[in-house]
């Protein structure tokens, strides 16, 4: 069912693309099929006890009336930021509808062993996407190779007007750097879990599974944190490189925050 959402979102956002009189509606199924989407995947985040999607979840709701409203009027703005969403699935659609997206996770599996072999903790491969170590298994799928983020910040960059020069540079600041990182990030988890570095409030934390615990800890709490700066980081390089970029985001950000104090003081 998730993945008929996303292929919905992508259907509509590549509609939008085309210089029709219906685009701003094909935006707008877009962005609810994103909203959709963040509500479908709630149980799985809760399965884990990762409540940070979940919240996303419940925000996004205001932030798709807002959408709603300011495409509807042909807020340029909005426009961009659905040039942004509509590029970003370009990007991710052939790795999660084609094989491609197999070929990747394979990619990224061994190169993940590579990495873990060199800092001497050697894992088995139990499956062509699954590593094991210490009897504790983990599976690599394909938002653990860092496409979707990268995709992401991608369609940002595509949201202004760039030179061919800010293009490379803002390639090489978004795709090698998230890639590396990721595997990083793949290497730490698996790390920490196999080792059971963080065996901490089971009482919470827990999922009835042996040592998930560290696994929490590592990969919802400590990778997602830390993969949140990097983002940040590679954000205010890409302001740097494309300063529409900056003033395009600031823009977006007022334009949402001063809806939400109009409502907020209707409502007083």
């Amino acid at each position: 069912m998730k993945e008929f959402i996303v292929l919905f979102s992508c259907i509509f956002f590549i509609a939008f693309l085309f210089p029709w009189s219906l685009r701003r509606y094909c935006a707008i199924l877009g962005w609810v099929g994103v909203v959709l989407f963040l509500f479908a995947e709630i149980p799985y985040y809760i399965s884990i006890n990762n409540v940070l999607y979940p919240v996303m979840a419940v925000l996004a709701v205001p932030f798709l009336l807002i959408t709603v409203k300011y495409l509807l009027s042909g807020e340029p703005l909005l426009l961009q930021l659905s040039r942004a969403a509509a590029v970003a699935f370009l990007i991710y659609a052939p790795f999660a509808y084609t094989p491609l997206g197999d070929w990747l996770i394979a990619v990224v599996v061994g190169q993940t062993i590579d990495v873990l072999g060199f800092a001497g903790f050697a894992v088995d491969r139990v499956a062509w996407n699954m590593v094991m170590r210490n009897g504790f298994r983990v599976e690599i799928i394909l938002a653990c190779t860092g496409i979707q983020a990268i995709a992401i910040m991608l369609g940002v960059v595509s949201a202004v007007k760039t030179t061919f020069g800010q293009k490379i540079l803002a390639f090489l600041l978004v795709v090698p750097v998230i890639y590396v990182l990721n595997i990083m990030r793949n290497v730490a988890v698996i790390v920490a879990y196999t080792e059971q570095w963080f065996p901490y409030l089971p009482e919470i934390v827990g999922n009835g599974e042996t040592g998930y615990e560290s696994f929490f800890w590592a990969h919802n709490v400590f990778a997602e944190g830390l993969a949140l700066l990097l983002l940040i980081g590679i954000a205010w390089g890409l302001f740097r490189i494309v300063p529409e970029l900056a003033s395009f985001a600031t823009d977006l950000v007022d334009l949402y925050a001063g809806e939400v104090r109009r409502v907020a003081g209707r409502g007083t």
